[in-house]
């Protein structure tokens, strides 16, 4: 048997650094590492303080020229803005690693550890590490300067509505609300007959007038005003202004169609009461329960109006009452209503008991029973002044036209164990808001579960819970699963929270 003797291996020769003569390996600079890094500094131009501009407002960082970034500490988006500010330094060199060390959160320093290379001497590659600290400097950006002037804006949207009621305001608040559109308004201000929104931005008020186009019907115009003209630089500064203008037509109102716009329709009755105004004006024939959808384009090529304002509502008593079932359409009827019950009704009002008794046909079937207060229009001593009404054969107008059962408003108030918010708006020299009204609207959307599907309902938490859907009178409320929990500080750290605060 055969040994073969390995090879021995051969080490590599030292050499002595040519300044301090400590034996190192061999390389192009023949020196050590200390002493190389004496004779040269790679960081040598990076600055090592930088300026990083912060807006307390909005809480963003300025990256240059003029756009302001929302980043988190220590997170990649702020590494990359402190990179930016320090690139312009760093052509020279290779940029190896980079991150954050830590400082304490109100000391307004950012510390960054970087890492580089460069080749120096003959070929060799010397690897550095040095710190660079970043000085956070207060600067409020341009759109909290706007915010802060509030007289300072690019465009408007003035939205109005011509009708003594605001329910559809108070939906519409509520649509905002939950969108948070009104977060970017500079202002805004309360008028008679509606609300304007300033912004500090064209694109910001095109998305709120594109907002309102889907929500509620409505026509706009758009107008510019020129302030002023760089004849340099040919750029102008304009003022633009959006005037919405909404149906109408509230919730509850008693309309009249006219013949071209019913038969269309589905040859429904020309006398209808608005059920419920989104997107489109809901339609219910109070004579055969037909309903109809009319959006906003539909509206203004066929206009109409309400008959009676809802201060002409008069209390009825229900002294007889026959529901109708299985009664049949004309050819040509459109879709009927599922929700409701039709009946014919004998009743009389509460401040004229011994008066004279009206019979009338009513949606309302499946509320009424006798001896039930219901609200209603009495069209039989009232003067009604409409265009397409004045046609009509006397016969084919209702006598009376009735709209939502009565309940106990005092009761119902005391019960009511859930809230809305509102928005913060400038009500200077306008009249305190009509509470009866706001008062209405509630009710609506105790009445109405379509209706506040598209608002936030939160938990009163002052009230008691609710227990059931109605209380004892059969009044219809808003059930604990529809609510939302209002959260606050002190939910989230105790009641402690105001200390864990910093100003």
């Amino acid at each position: 048997m055969e040994y073969v003797q390995a090879p021995a291996t051969i080490s590599q020769a030292n050499i002595l650094c040519c300044t301090c003569g400590v034996p190192i390996p061999p390389n192009p600079a023949n020196m050590c590492v200390a002493c190389l890094r004496t004779q040269v500094d790679i960081s040598e131009g990076i600055p090592k303080q930088v300026t990083v501009n912060f807006c307390k407002q909005c809480e963003r960082y300025l990256q240059p020229p003029a756009t302001w970034m929302s980043c988190a500490l220590e997170s990649r988006e702020l590494l990359s803005l402190c990179l930016k500010k320090i690139k312009s330094s760093m052509t020279k060199v290779r940029l190896i690693d980079a991150g954050f060390l830590w400082t304490e959160p109100h000391s307004k320093r950012i510390k960054m550890k970087v890492t580089i290379q460069k080749e120096v001497m003959n070929g060799a590659i010397l690897q550095q590490v040095f710190v660079v600290e970043f000085v956070i400097q207060y600067q409020m950006c341009d759109d909290c300067h706007r915010v802060e002037a509030k007289d300072f804006w690019k465009a408007v949207v003035q939205v109005r509505q011509k009708t003594t009621h605001k329910k559809t305001f108070y939906y519409l608040e509520q649509l905002i609300l939950k969108h948070k559109l009104h977060q970017n308004a500079l202002n805004i201000k309360e008028m008679n007959d509606g609300i304007d929104f300033y912004y500090s931005t064209k694109q910001h008020a095109q998305k709120m007038t594109d907002f309102l186009q889907c929500t509620v019907p409505c026509r706009s115009k758009t107008s510019q005003r020129l302030i002023s003209h760089d004849i340099h630089s040919n750029t102008f500064n304009y003022k633009s202004t959006y005037s919405m203008e909404i149906v109408p037509v509230c919730k509850d109102n008693v309309i009249c169609l006219s013949p071209k716009l019913a038969q269309s329709l589905g040859n429904m009755g020309q006398v209808c009461v608005c059920v419920r105004v989104t997107s489109t004006i809901h339609l219910i024939d109070p004579n055969t329960l037909q309903i109809a959808e009319v959006d906003g384009g539909t509206f203004w090529r066929n206009p109409f109006s309400s008959l009676c304002s809802p201060r002409q509502l008069e209390e009825f008593i229900v002294m007889d009452i026959d529901v109708l079932r299985n009664q049949k359409l004309g050819a040509g009827a459109g879709i009927r209503s599922n929700k409701h019950l039709l009946a014919e009704l004998w009743v009389q009002k509460t401040a004229e008991m011994d008066g004279q008794q009206y019979h009338c046909r009513t949606y309302l079937g499946h509320l009424l029973n006798i001896g039930d207060l219901v609200q209603g229009y009495d069209f039989v001593n009232s003067n009604i002044n409409d265009e397409h009404l004045n046609k009509m054969k006397p016969h084919t107008i209702p006598d009376v036209v009735l709209i939502k059962k009565c309940y106990d408003r005092n009761r119902r108030s005391k019960r009511r164990n859930w809230k809305l918010h509102e928005m913060d708006r400038d009500r200077e020299g306008m009249a305190p808001n009509d509470e009866r009204q706001y008062e209405d609207f509630l009710e609506d959307l105790e009445e109405d579960e379509a209706l506040r599907k598209n608002i936030n309902i939160y938990r009163d938490a002052s009230k008691v819970a609710v227990e059931s859907d109605t209380d004892e009178e059969g009044a219809p409320r808003v059930s604990l699963a529809e609510m939302l929990e209002e959260l606050s500080l002190t939910d989230a750290t105790g009641e402690d929270g105001a200390e864990m605060m910093t100003e």
